[in-house]
């Protein structure tokens, strides 16, 4: 009998030690299937092929121990629910722009673009060095969501318009897509900003459903053929100075993950937002050479008056908005403070040098 119940407790330590370890080696040899849902038309170039580029880092570099298929915009979900599926757990991650969401968490603007705010090099050294993705994770918590930078567009341009732009009166009663703050701005100035995912912009446009719609740069206006529905081309992008997207990542899969599969996913995100920033930076200008010389685009720079004027209005959106909430105020603190000390620093190399090489 002693003999019997030795045996049987040695089975149950046998069988508690194996129910701890077993799942630890199912974990290194499962092949989790992701899926990630996109705010862009599939393939668009840069976004959509960005997003792509993401899936198939960490596909590669975990060696198939997470497998990525991408979703483009209304494939799974439409555009603008991406953050909410991540959320739920539909998807496991998620590509697009914070400023998507503000009717739901107004601000995460604040980790897309601000008007007249940081360029592409400063809004991702202020997320990785200046103190912003600690508070946009806090941001997310509540939701289940982790983000990352998922690539930055540079300085847009001002965008597509069907009249002229000579003075600020002529914002007046225009029906414009415009996200983001950058809305609200131009909804100050007399307009009507239009919320509209890039696969509705073209048709929007040339049907005379929006008077002007901005969407990137030269390279993916190209591409979406604007130019066939739309005569003016204005520049500079004041309300997109250098936008952020993000990765959003389900937090409670992305915790099941080991270290070294955490550590993959966060890494091909940055890998990624380098990549389509330097993609953009390389590809604009020939584009808009070819806009300009092919498909003789009128290409102008917005009066001097009417960006002083933008300018001025943002500064009260922006303000406005930061003292809404202790956590917009937090936020909003942290990037004025590194917009600061970036700006003293730029204005005395990266400023200067372009305007002596």
């Amino acid at each position: 009998m002693k003999r019997r119940d030795f045996i049987k407790k040695a089975g149950v330590s046998g069988l508690a030690v194996g129910s701890v370890a077993a799942p630890m080696i199912a974990r290194a040899d499962t092949k989790l299937k992701w899926k990630m849902v996109t705010t862009w038309p599939k393939n668009f170039p840069v976004l959509g092929t960005g997003a792509n580029l993401l899936a198939e880092t960490i596909t590669e570099m975990s060696n198939g121990r997470i497998d990525v298929k991408v979703y483009g915009a209304g494939e799974l979900v439409p555009a603008f629910e991406v953050f909410d599926a991540v959320s739920r757990g539909t998807a496991e991650l998620g590509h697009g722009a914070a400023y998507y969401w503000k009717g739901k968490i107004e601000e995460a603007q604040f980790f897309s673009t601000v008007p007249f705010g940081m360029n592409s090099q400063e809004m991702t050294a202020w997320l990785y060095h200046g103190g912003g993705m600690q508070l946009w994770e806090k941001t997310y918590e509540p939701f289940g969501v982790l983000p990352a930078a998922g690539g930055n567009t540079t300085v847009q341009m001002a965008g597509w318009f069907n009249k002229e732009i000579n003075s600020i009166n002529d914002l007046n009663g225009l029906k414009m897509r415009i996200p983001g703050l950058g809305g609200e701005v131009l909804k100050r100035a007399g307009g009507t900003p239009v919320n509209l995912p890039g696969g509705e912009l073209f048709t929007s446009l040339k049907t005379g459903a929006i008077d002007a719609t901005e969407w990137i740069g030269p390279y993916n206006d190209l591409a979406f053929g604007f130019y066939k529905a739309a005569k003016y081309y204005y520049y500079p992008g004041w309300h997109e100075p250098g936008t952020a997207l993000e990765t959003i990542i389900n937090k409670k899969a992305f915790e099941a993950l080991g270290k070294d599969l955490q550590s993959i996913v966060r890494n091909a995100c940055k890998m990624v937002n380098q990549d389509m920033t330097s993609e953009f930076t390389a590809k604009n200008n020939a584009a808009l050479e070819t806009l300009v010389n092919k498909h003789n685009v009128d290409l102008r720079k917005l009066p001097d008056d009417v960006l002083a004027k933008l300018k001025v209005l943002s500064e009260d959106v922006v303000t406005e908005l930061a003292g809404k909430n202790p956590a917009a105020k937090e936020i909003y603190n942290s990037y004025d403070k590194f917009r600061k000390q970036v700006m003293a620093w730029h204005d005395i190399s990266e400023k200067i040098y372009y305007n002596v090489r």
